[in-house]
């Protein structure tokens, strides 16, 4: 009888473990990753046309966050390799999330709990990642790279201006692959050291987010329970970080931590993924004065698609707030920031790219101007901006 005890606990251990790994990670990303619309995607013949012809470049996208091998084709999730290639999209920014807290919301979070971390232990990361945020983001950045290298060229890592301009020299030949820039979700991988800075660096990572949900050692997050400005510390970072040409991103940082970089930034930043309070309120959303003061840096702003950033996830409120962006502070400034993968749900996956342009076209934009807020904006940017070798 007791062999038959420990033989049935023993069953359900491993019955448990199997659920826990193999079946709670697709689960929870599946639920947490909606696409309203799953396709076919309908465009106009002309926005088609056009469509194909785009340097189309989004700034960020969560996707190596979750247990999925990029270069295969999903039906959860909102891009995959096979997905980014028949958008067509020419260009991804992959943030690293490392830290999210339980019970996270819009308002109010301390940095006292995580639910990335049981993530991690479910989809078998290695047991480095468990305790170390740095290790989190770097293991991120590893499995972007090994993508690359497995891809057969179709997706290349960019980390500086000439591999960019030789990626956009193929993709002039041959527009079937993707680039993709490397990018962290705050930087609380840094763990309070200046010279991990240089770690994330020597990594590829070459945009970085100053928080997420969350106040840290570098600055106050629009979510966090102080919500204040850059630290001490985070003015070392923003020094050493634009020394080194990394781009900064203030999507999710405080009013007062954007304040704060604006007055002594030296280079272009940026924000990622927002929305604009003129067409939707909400913390983290762009007023139009923090509009205007990073397009006077030269920087850009990337609309997101998600009801945090545009209130109803739908194609119309993306294209208003894309219009109240331009209107504001010119069609040179203004960019896409999805957020796909991000916990998020959207209108539509990577592969209905085309409604945008479709979107922008009957709103009245100059093909010149579709080119330029789906991607030209990006690609001049990093073009300027990323170190030059």
């Amino acid at each position: 009888m007791k062999k038959q005890w420990w033989a049935a606990l023993a069953a359900v251990a491993v019955l448990g473990a199997a659920v826990f790994f193999l079946v709670v990670p697709p689960v929870v990303d599946g639920k947490l990753n909606v696409t309203l619309d799953k396709g076919p995607y309908a465009v106009s013949q002309r926005a088609a046309s056009l469509h194909k012809t785009l340097f189309v470049a989004d700034l960020h996208d969560d996707a190596l966050l979750w247990n999925r091998d990029l270069l295969q084709r999903y039906d959860r999730g909102h891009a995959d390799l096979p997905r980014l290639l028949e958008g067509p999209q020419a260009l991804q920014v992959f943030a690293t999330v490392t830290k999210s807290p339980k019970g996270l919301n819009y308002e109010r979070n301390g940095a006292d709990s995580d639910s990335i971390t049981m993530l991690a232990m479910a989809q078998r990361w290695p047991t480095r990642t468990w305790s170390s945020l740095l290790e989190r983001a770097l293991y991120q950045g590893e499995k972007l790279h090994a993508a690359a290298r497995d891809s057969g060229g179709r997706l290349v890592v960019v980390k500086s201006r000439a591999d960019l301009q030789a990626f956009v020299a193929q993709w002039r030949q041959d527009p079937h692959r993707v680039a993709a820039l490397l990018a962290t979700e705050g930087l609380h991988p840094l763990e309070g050291k200046l010279e991990n800075v240089d770690r994330l660096f020597d990594a590829g990572f070459r945009m970085t987010g100053l928080t997420h949900f969350f106040d840290n050692e570098v600055a106050g997050s629009a979510h966090g329970l102080e919500k204040g400005g850059l630290t001490p510390f985070g003015r070392s970072v923003v020094q050493r970080l634009q020394d080194k040409g990394v781009l900064i991103d203030l999507a999710h940082a405080s009013k007062p931590a954007i304040d704060d970089v604006l007055a002594i930034t030296k280079k272009p930043v940026l924000v990622s993924h927002t929305g604009v309070v003129g067409t939707c309120p909400g913390p983290r959303n762009l007023t139009d004065d923090h509009l205007q003061r990073i397009a006077a840096t030269g920087g850009v702003i990337g609309i997101g698609y998600w009801d945090g950033a545009v209130c109803e996830p739908s194609v119309s409120n993306i294209i208003r707030a894309i219009r109240y962006a331009v209107d504001k502070v010119g069609v040179a400034h203004v960019a896409l920031g999805s957020d796909f993968d991000g916990s998020t749900t959207t209108p539509f996956d990577v592969r209905g790219l085309g409604l945008i342009t479709q979107g922008l076209l009957e709103a009245g934009y100059s093909e010149a101007d579709v080119r330029a807020i789906m991607g030209g904006n990006v690609q001049q940017l990093l073009l300027a901006q990323l170190p030059e070798r």
